[in-house]
């Protein structure tokens, strides 16, 4: 397929927020100043996911450094979520490369947070690993239903980045008050008991959409009829 050729996947949002946050984005979009580009934003969100693992990880010898991983987490949602709106309100869209480094940048973010929670005390490092690992299960899933069936679903069940982010930010500030939940009368890390949910919530996902999208391109293409081969 030439560049010309390319065809960009149709995005599907479905998150509860995502009315309010699209008129939010427009609304920042339309006031951001000139010299900022979609770039910048991008590489932004990159250095807020790095900079909200690296508190987390301080924040094992310095508690209030929680504080700064939910300033950080709100940082990157304001690069992430705004690099694409401020391309398509300036009309200077660059569909391959903004699919491609934005969703890299992803990648590196999430190992980013990850790694600094594993290594906080807050969360073990075997669920953090775990989680990482589902992360990614699911994040090729998707990607790989974007280029098959050309639609980017950035949603599920309700639930998107956005989402994500606030449940990460709602929790860290619960480690202010008691990092630890009791379950049976036994008490755990909250955000092992978190990351292990987290984990069954996108593995179910994973598990769903795989299936879905098997379905729907096998009836796209279904198995040909065998020749007949005459003797």
């Amino acid at each position: 397929m030439s560049v010309n050729e390319f065809a960009e996947a149709r995005r599907v949002m479905t998150g509860v927020s995502a009315s309010l946050e699209r008129r939010c984005l427009l609304w920042l979009a339309a006031r951001l100043p000139r010299w900022m580009t979609s770039d910048h934003l991008t590489l932004l969100a990159l250095v807020a996911m790095l900079m909200t693992g690296v508190s987390y990880y301080v924040a094992r010898g310095h508690h209030l450094a929680l504080l700064s991983a939910v300033v950080w987490l709100a940082v990157n949602w304001f690069g992430d979520s705004l690099d694409g709106t401020l391309a398509r309100v300036r009309g200077q869209q660059r569909p391959r490369y903004g699919f491609y480094v934005d969703h890299v940048v992803d990648c590196f973010g999430v190992v980013f947070v990850l790694g600094g929670l594993g290594l906080s005390g807050y969360m073990s490092p075997l669920v953090a690993m775990g989680l990482l690992v589902a992360y990614f299960m699911l994040s090729i899933e998707i990607y790989l239903a974007t280029y098959c069936l050309t639609v980017f679903r950035l949603s599920f069940w309700g639930c998107g980045p956005t989402e994500l982010r606030l449940a990460l930010a709602i929790g860290t500030l619960a480690l202010l008050f008691d990092p630890t939940v009791a379950i049976l009368g036994q008490s755990y890390r909250l955000f092992d008991v978190g990351g292990l949910v987290a984990i069954a919530g996108i593995t179910i996902t994973l598990m769903v959409s795989v299936i879905q999208n098997v379905r729907a391109l096998y009836r796209a293409e279904p198995l040909p009829a065998l020749a007949q081969v005459g003797r």
